[in-house]
Formats: structure tokens, sequence, C-alpha cells
């Protein structure tokens, strides 16, 4: 039963992209693209009740994919909903094409499938391909609306991409080649549980390379600093829904990607401590994206920034490592995932309504769409990391563990935190305050998938139930 619900995981977005590719008209397209999403997160929920699959050469589950599974199947159903009213609403004002409606449903479906089959996949030739898929299904969604600002996006984050993915597909190669002659050549020496088993006799100087290629090659995507250019242009130019899905899902399959290898090298005693690479890369994004957060005036390029943040805070927690900096990681993962798309839903509906992106054309939010502005208001306060919500717990405990280990890594770190807080609240005031400028048009947009993902941060802010804990515990063990 077990292998029928990863079968399903996989097989519903495949198919659903094939039958969207073909179906026309907007309103069964929008349903249907509903219904698939909404059967993944279901049958990605049974494996929580049934016996796991045993580790094939191709497929795994166990207690770290289920996180990120369980949550990309969320989002993307969540998002779904979202898209359903927000692409509309750009269908009739002649944004969008009914040809290219097709077109996007079909490959939102074949984003959830690569997505998955990502975290899914025993083998990390198959990883490296299906990451690949979802970079070129998200480059053609980015660029959809034809625009040249929305085609040059497009075109530069397939260029970085690209460079991305071939410097993880090296890495891949010499990991590939450092399990060679512990486990011969074939297909074994890409099975991630086979690695695991036989890292203690790996050549550790091809581990340690291959590391260097794979954090720069997967970094890129995960949109940490200095290799985060492609990230702002395409959260900027492309449809919100796709804003939402790459801070909220892409970037977590790339940072899973990269804690795999990491486990890899902890399995070997004489390799690289991937730990400080990850922390100095964390901190320096961390740091560069609070301040570039002051110099916005386009409110998606703004949020775009601030997931560079927040990947940095994850990334740096899991570069700390031990039981509580990993917990607090998987944690803020979870937050940022479920905030950072619940704003995106409010900044695309603000962007409907308003009719613009510029932050100087905005104000008074509060006044003319109070719903939409204060939600907007507690977005920006979760994401800002202030208490009860769960964005404060997860980075309370990142700070204090750092704090417990390496008090000189916490002023940085702390400092970027502060930054950022100031620019995220001086840019809420002139949105969300003050007198209201620009169009006031009613929103269309449904508000539910946006409180429903408040509710839960605020939620996890509050009470963590006890398997929950205990889930999180049992992966940051697992982590190292």
């Amino acid at each position: 039963m077990s292998f029928d619900a990863v079968t399903a995981v996989l097989a519903i977005p495949a198919t659903a992209a094939l039958l969207l590719a073909l179906l026309p008209g907007y309103k069964l397209t929008a349903y249907l693209n509903v219904g698939a999403t909404l059967l993944s997160f279901l049958a990605a929920l049974s494996l929580f009740f049934f016996e796991r699959p045993v580790p094939g050469p191709y497929i795994l589950v166990d207690d770290l994919n289920n996180v990120f599974i369980v949550l990309t199947t969320f989002v993307g159903f969540t998002t779904s909903v979202f898209s359903a009213s927000y692409i509309e609403h750009e269908l009739e004002i002649g944004r969008l094409t009914p040809t290219f409606l097709r077109f996007y449903h079909a490959m939102y479906q074949m984003l959830m499938f690569a997505l998955n089959l990502a975290l899914v996949t025993n083998n990390i030739g198959v990883m490296w391909v299906a990451i690949e898929l979802a970079t070129l299904t998200t480059v053609s969604m980015v660029g959809i609306y034809r625009t040249h600002e929305a085609l040059e996006a497009a075109w530069k984050y397939f260029i970085l991409g690209s460079v991305g993915i071939a410097l993880a597909l090296f890495g891949t190669i010499l990991v590939y080649m450092a399990a060679q002659p512990a486990i011969g050549e074939g297909i074994n020496s890409m099975v991630w549980t086979t690695l695991m088993a036989h890292a203690s006799v790996f050549d550790p100087s091809l581990l340690n390379l291959a590391f260097v290629f794979l954090l720069l090659g997967y970094g890129t995507k995960v949109g940490l600093a200095p290799l985060h250019a492609w990230l702002p242009d395409a959260h900027a130019e492309g449809p919100t829904p796709i804003s939402a899905v790459l801070s909220g899902l892409l970037l977590n399959v790339a940072l899973y990607a990269l804690l795999r290898f990491k486990m890899l090298l902890a399995a070997n005693p004489d390799a690289l401590a991937p730990g400080p690479l990850m922390i100095s890369m964390g901190l320096v994004s961390i740091v560069f994206a609070a301040f570039m957060l002051y110099r916005r005036g386009d409110i998606k390029r703004l949020f775009a920034y601030s997931s560079i943040e927040h990947m940095g805070i994850i990334t740096f927690a899991f570069g700390m490592g031990g039981p509580l900096a990993n917990f607090a990681g998987l944690l803020h993962m979870c937050m940022h995932s479920l905030t950072k798309s619940a704003i995106f839903f409010a900044v695309g509906d603000i962007a409907q309504v308003k009719g613009t992106q510029k932050i100087a054309d905005m104000g008074g939010l509060t006044v003319t769409n109070p719903v939409l502005g204060w939600g907007l208001v507690a977005g920006v306060v979760a994401i800002a990391g202030l208490p009860p919500l769960g964005i404060f717990m997860s980075e309370f405990l990142v700070v204090s563990s750092t704090f417990a280990r390496q008090p000189l890594l916490a002023l940085p770190l702390v400092l970027g935190l502060l930054v950022a807080i100031g620019a995220l609240f001086l840019k809420l005031n002139a949105v969300a305050f003050g007198e209201p400028r620009g169009p006031t048009h009613k929103a269309k947009g449904s508000y539910l998938p946006m409180f429903s993902h408040l509710g839960l941060v605020l939620t996890a802010g509050i009470y963590l139930p006890g398997p929950l804990v205990a889930w999180f515990q049992a992966v940051a063990k697992l982590l190292g």
C-alpha cells in the first residue's frame, strides 16, 4: 500500500500534466489543477499511515524526505487554489492568452512531478535530472507573459541555473567516482542508501572536491549569495503563484539535495567537514540580503531578497549541525515556506488591485482593502520573526544554539536579522499605512490559502504537537 502512495505522488501530477496540455477552457483546467494537487497531498499524507516501501534502486522514503514531501504537496495544493482566481484575472485583462493558460497549468503539474521525484528518488543521478526538470519548467513559466522583462528574467534564470546544475552534475560524477572502488561500476554507485553504507571507505579527497561543486551548484538553486542573481528577477517578472512555489518549494528541494550530500561527507571520518562552508554561505546570504532589502522598490523583489535571507538562515542552521540547530533548521524551513507563500498570495492580489508592483505607487492598503492589507501586515510580522509566530520560535532556537556553541558567529547572525526587520517594517509602512495611493480595485482572489498558512504559522509558534516534535527530533538526529 505504501508503494502505491509513492507511485501516486509521482503518477498524479504526471498524468494531470498530460491532460492539462490537451484540455481547453479555463475553469475545467483550473479545477483539474487544484484536484490533482489535492490528491498528491493526500497521497503524501498517507505515507504516515501505511508501511513505507523497502528502499530500492530508485525509491526511498524516510523521515527526512517525508518532511519535504508533505510540505511540498501541501504548499503546491494551496498555491493552486490561489492560482485559480489569480490566473483568471490575468486572463480577463489580457496578460495571458488561452493558449498560454493551458501551457501554464500543464507546466504547474510538471513542476510538482519534478519536485516530488527529486524528493522520493534513491538515486543521486535521478535526483539531479529531476531538479534540472524543475528548473526548465520554472524557466518556461517565468517567461510566460512574453514581455521584454519577463523573457530577460527567464533567460537569466536559464543561464545561471544551467551553470549551477552543471556544477552539481560534476559534483555528482565525482561522488560516483569516489564510490566505484568500494561498490563497483553501475547503478549501485549512485544509490543513496548504498553510498551511505560504504561512505566511510570512499576517497576523502574526491568527496571534498565533490561537495564544493555540489554546494556551488545546488547553492545556486537555493539562492545563496553570491549565486542568487537569477532569483529576484524570476520572482518579480513571473506569475505570482510561481513566485510562491519558487520561494516555498524549489529552494527547499535544492537544499534537500545538499543535505543528502552533507550526510554522505559526515559518514566519512577523513572527509572535509561541510558545516563551515555552509555556515559561511549562510551568513553571507543573511547579511547581504538584509541590507539589500532597503533598496528594493518592487514589492515582489523585496520578498525575493527576503527569501535569500531566510534560506541563508536555514543553511546556517544546518551548517551548525547538532540536534538543536538541525531541529531549528527544519522548523524554520517549514515556517518560511508557509509564511513566504502566504505573503506572495497577498502580494499577488495587491499587484492586481493597484495595477503595479512598485511600492511607491501603493499606500493605505489597510484602509482601501483592509482584509488584504492586514493579511500582508500579519505576513510581514511573521516573516520578520516576531512572537508569538512560528518563525520567532525557529530563529530563537538558531540564535540560542549559536550563542551556546559559537558566540562570535551569533553577532553577524543577529545583525542580519535586526537589519532585515528594520527594512521590512519600513517598506510595510509605505504599503499598508498612510495616505491611500494608486487605484483601489476590488480584489478577486481567495483569501483562504493566505490565512490558512498564517494560521498554521501562528499555531506552530504557540504549540507544536508531540508527534511533530518527535518526528523533527528524529530527522535532526539523522542529519548529525
